[in-house]
């Protein structure tokens, strides 16, 4: 018998199934009286079905009932890096939707920028300038944000910044200040945000990684190390809350056409990763459209997501690929975007 845990979450139980004559009751049987126990021992409807395979082996899926967001109007929203690009968009959509948004990111013009289209619009919005690499100033905020605009139902912890060079042109202060922003900010919002939705028994939050979290190509060794923390994070937080009735959506985008990128790094790309980079707004509607069917894992554009499984199936032939189109492209470059605007 084996336990295999999957990254989406899905719990399966495989065995052969034995069919002897000796009078034994076949697992799938026996499995699902047992999770008929424990569901009744939590006090919960069973949660899981038994699915009888071709060849002979039995899945056990546990179905955790999801947490659809049908609507948005009413809610509270935080949205970090909201200043500009996917983060401003968001916000923007959110507020639109009828959304209560709280707008947070260093750049205080850009939000006011940002606060008024949403209240022009007929919205509600809240201008809050932080920097979320600093801890203090991510739960001043967030208490700021629930004594002005109400409880935080939705998280997007969305700001975050890049750099497209080879680690040895990084500064380790750099590293130290990315790592804040990307990650470490992204454990101080939800750390600030979780104990009330916990206590509530609801409550979503959005992480925005990158695909470069899930296969990491080279000039990004310090942006995907950052992410892949992202994933990571996520991935278990998920598992952990989602009988509290928390929903938590990984979000791993390609490349998106950007403030995130700066005209200088742009040129540096791949030929054919400027060519496959997508429109922010198709994205934007992906992440609200995953939120209302209660998805946990969006890769945009999807296709993308078909080379985890190649990188799974053949890592050699993932590595060749994503070092002959990267490599060459690996010549002195500037650093990142702002911090308040990027994935």
């Amino acid at each position: 018998m084996r336990l295999d845990l999957f990254p989406s979450g899905l719990g399966v139980l495989s065995e052969k199934l034995s069919w002897a004559g000796d009078g034994r009751k076949p697992l799938a049987e026996i499995a699902g009286h047992a999770e008929k126990r424990r569901a009744t021992q939590r006090g919960m409807e069973p949660s899981g079905r038994w699915n009888r395979t071709p060849w002979g082996r039995g899945t056990l899926v546990e179905e955790v009932s999801m947490t659809r967001l049908e609507s948005f109007e009413g809610l509270g929203a935080v949205v970090t890096g909201a200043s500009s690009g996917i983060g401003r968009l968001l916000a923007l959509e959110l507020g639109r939707r009828g959304a209560r948004v709280a707008l947070l990111a260093r750049r205080e013009q850009e939000l006011v920028s940002v606060e008024d289209e949403i209240e022009a619009g007929g919205g509600r919005a809240l201008v809050v300038p932080c920097d979320v690499g600093e801890r203090e100033q991510v739960f001043d905020s967030i208490r700021r944000v629930e004594q002005e605009l109400g409880q935080v139902d939705l998280l997007v912890n969305n700001a975050g910044y890049g750099g497209h060079r080879s680690f040895l042109q990084w500064d380790l202060e750099d590293v130290e200040r990315m790592t804040r922003v990307n990650f470490l900010g992204t454990v101080y919002c939800t750390k600030a945000v979780l104990p009330a939705m916990v206590e509530r028994g609801k409550g979503w939050i959005v992480f925005m990684a990158s695909v470069a979290g899930r296969i990491a190509p080279p000039g990004e060794s310090v942006y995907a190390a950052t992410k892949f923390a992202v994933v990571g994070l996520a991935s278990a937080l998920s598992l952990e809350v989602e009988r509290a009735g928390i929903h938590v959506l990984t979000v791993c985008p390609g490349a998106v056409r950007t403030p995130f990128f700066s005209p200088e790094e742009l040129a540096k790309l791949p030929p054919v990763a400027r060519r496959r980079m997508v429109e922010p707004e198709g994205l934007v509607e992906a992440v609200l459209d995953a939120l209302r069917r209660g998805r946990r894992e969006l890769t945009y554009p999807r296709w993308m997501a078909a080379s985890y499984a190649v990188q799974g199936l053949a890592p050699g032939f993932t590595r060749r690929q994503v070092g002959r189109v990267t490599l060459e492209t690996l010549e002195e470059a500037p650093g990142g975007g702002d911090p308040s605007g990027g994935r």
